[in-house]
């Protein structure tokens, strides 16, 4: 029952959002009265976001754009009785506040966890321990709205990660920075099992080296010896590590990196 009432009032303010959005988006002189009363109010001069319904990250823009320039919006519209009832009531307020204050610590971990560029699934456990620990953990501040969205979205998550739990654990064991850090003694020693496993797999499928051997003579006279392969000096590689340790970021407690072979500086 608190459930269903929670839904009608986050569906309420977010239509009430969506309307104030878009009277603004659809009127270039609204645009400009929002802009010369950020000034007067000393407000950053932002446009007002449109959310998107296949993007929840748009819809946390959106309600966060809202709450800041909420004395910019009442400045404008509350003297104008067509178009009053778009500003949300103080009860939306507190709705949409809630609502922000659960969503917005998701915004950095999905940006950092979508990352094209480097490795992320092993930094997929780690966050979600940090999710549970701390991000999502419930406050003494927290209204009823915010702890019941925290609550769920932790509850989505964990069981949706909850098939892969192997694979993140291993994921994790392999990635230097945090090893057995997040795992238990229990999932240690399985991946452990597992790692050893599938080396000696490994290591018994390898074929076995060729007898290449052939007359001297021959060989020098059908087949001349072929230019030494230039070997990478020991300096090179520091060099790639360095290069390659600029684009080690620290996000939050967690380390993402874009580098593609494991080095001791992402440690």
């Amino acid at each position: 029952m608190k459930n269903s009432a929670h839904a009608q009032c986050i569906s309420r303010a977010l239509g009430i959002c969506r309307k104030l959005v878009g009277h603004f988006s659809h009127s270039w002189k609204k645009r400009v009265a929002l802009r010369e009363a950020q000034r007067e109010l000393d407000l950053p001069e932002h446009a007002m976001v449109t959310d998107c319904s296949t993007r929840w990250d748009s819809t946390q823009k959106m309600i966060a754009r809202v709450i800041e320039q909420q004395s910019a919006l009442s400045k404008i519209l509350s003297t104008e009785r067509k178009v009053r009832h778009l500003l949300p009531s103080w009860q939306d307020l507190e709705v949409l506040e809630s609502v922000n204050k659960a969503l917005s610590p998701l915004q950095d971990f999905t940006e950092a966890l979508s990352g094209e560029s480097y490795v992320s699934i092993s930094c997929v456990k780690p966050a979600l321990h940090l999710l549970n620990t701390s991000v999502l953990a419930e406050e003494e501040e927290d209204t009823d709205l915010t702890k019941s969205l925290k609550s769920r979205i932790l509850q989505y998550l964990n069981e949706k990660y909850e098939v892969a739990q192997d694979l993140l654990n291993m994921a994790s064991f392999m990635d230097p920075r945090f090893r057995t850090q997040y795992l238990s003694a229990d999932e240690t020693q399985r991946i452990k099992d597992r790692v050893i496993a599938e080396l000696l797999e490994l290591q018994q499928h390898q074929p076995e080296p060729q007898n290449t051997a052939v007359m001297e003579g021959d060989s020098h006279a059908e087949n001349p010896p072929a230019a030494k392969t230039k070997r990478k000096s020991l300096a090179s590689f520091f060099k790639e590590s360095t290069q390659e340790e600029k684009s080690c970021k620290f996000f939050q407690g967690i380390y993402t990196c874009s580098c593609t072979t494991v080095r001791q500086h992402c440690i």
